[in-house]
């Protein structure tokens, strides 16, 4: 498909000195006109054929001379004269403006314009090429990261732990606990899970007790009477030592011990009262009102949003980070798979489709109005100059065809009538 290349727009100055140049133009071609004509009208009596000349000339003045008033007329009042119907615009604007608003609302934003415009571009494949390049992935996250960081700056810290705070409320302690808990505990203990809960206490026992003999002897000794010789206190704490070490190792080397079964019975009560058990319940209820009711409660909420703040902005601000790359990365997929998966990008064609059309049907009037109230604004000398920069410059070749044509109009008006007359002479 080949592009149309757009010329480029002139400025405001060069429009302007477009217009100057072109008025010298037409101005020029009415003087040189009114210089032929009263040249030839003053020999035309010696030189005969001198009257077409005259006649060609004077149809020249009066094209030039119309043509002018006419274009003049649009934009101010002849020669400064209040004539009706003369300032068109200034006089008109509000009219101009109101038919142009009109005029862009029926015929460019109509359903059949708009959505046959959307249809036949293809915007999902253009975005999804443009996407797909690296280059261009890196400059949308880049910008992204910085609209997100400017939002991270606007939004104030007490109010994000407010909502934080509120949703944790709602969310988190609202509910009950107790059936909640009781429900995972149970699913837990169905499937076996408590078991490396278990065996995790019962390896930290072991290394601790294999370990620390000392500290565990001394906490048997001070449960002995005072009386009791010491080499009986090292006797009864060696052994208790032993026995208990032991009973831990067998209780880790056999998975069906009695403890663990007991372990696992009492977790698979305690789950079940938590979810029946209105006592065991209420109970679980009045510790989720202590908590509820602690100070921790907003702490959380600050050092929440405080680490989540911290972190996406410097992974926003770091080009290298991993949260700039995952950005970047998901940019170019969705680019890729919008300009290669013809069924994802007639999906998002459809989608964009339906909400041009929904804004087209129900917003065409207001964004029409945009262009009335604009125009209404304006200063009607602005207006003049405005539209006077635009078009003037075309408006100036009505003046130097007037000019031409008037003279050749006058030029066969005399040839006929001249003709005409030795006919009839």
């Amino acid at each position: 498909m080949t592009t149309k290349t757009v010329p480029p727009v002139p400025s405001d100055a060069e429009r302007l000195a477009a217009l100057r140049r072109m008025k010298r133009v037409a101005t020029s071609l009415l003087l040189v006109a009114a210089a032929v004509f009263a040249v030839s009208f003053a020999l035309q009596d010696d030189i005969a054929w001198l009257g077409y000349v005259r006649a060609a000339a004077e149809g020249a003045m009066v094209g030039a001379i119309a043509d002018w008033f006419a274009v003049t007329a649009l934009f101010r009042h002849p020669l400064g004269i209040p004539i009706p119907h003369t300032a068109i615009i200034p006089k008109r604007k509000d009219e101009i403006g109101a038919s142009l608003g009109a005029f862009v609302e029926h015929e460019f934003l109509s359903d059949e314009v708009v959505l046959g415009k959307l249809r036949s571009i293809g915007i999902s494949r253009r975005v999804g090429g443009w996407l797909a390049q690296p280059a261009n992935a890196e400059r949308v996250t880049a910008e992204a990261a910085v609209a997100a960081r400017g939002i991270l700056t606007l939004l104030g810290d007490d109010d994000v732990e407010d909502v934080i705070e509120r949703l944790a409320r709602r969310h988190l302690f609202e509910p009950e606990w107790g059936p909640a808990i009781g429900r995972i505990g149970a699913s837990l203990v169905a499937a076996d899970q408590q078991r490396a809960a278990v065996d995790a206490v019962l390896e930290k026992a072991e290394s601790w007790l294999a370990a620390h003999p000392e500290a565990f002897g001394r906490m048997v000794s001070e449960r002995l009477p005072r009386w009791m010789p010491g080499f009986v206190d090292r006797l009864v704490d060696d052994r208790a030592h032993r026995e208990v070490l032991a009973f831990v190792r067998a209780v880790r080397a056999d998975d069906a011990h009695p403890l663990r079964l007991a372990v696992d019975r009492y977790l698979a009560e305690l789950a079940g009262d938590l979810q029946h058990d209105p006592e065991m319940i209420a109970r679980v209820e009045r510790l989720k009102a202590e908590l509820l009711a602690s100070p921790r409660v907003r702490e959380f909420a600050g050092e929440a949003w405080s680490a989540v703040k911290s972190t996406l902005e410097e992974g926003l601000a770091d080009p290298a980070s991993e949260l700039r790359i995952a950005l970047r990365d998901a940019v170019v997929e969705v680019g890729t798979r919008l300009a290669t998966d013809a069924a994802l990008a007639a999906k998002v064609d459809a989608w964009l489709t339906e909400a041009a059309a929904y804004v087209v049907r129900n917003y065409r009037h207001e964004i029409a109005g945009v262009i009335t109230e604009t125009v209404e604004r304006w200063d009607p000398r602005e207006t003049t100059e405005k539209l006077e920069l635009q078009v003037g410059r075309d408006l100036q070749f009505i003046r130097i065809n007037g000019t031409v044509v008037g003279a050749l109009a006058g030029l066969a008006i005399y040839s006929i009538a001249t003709a005409l007359h030795a006919l009839a002479g």
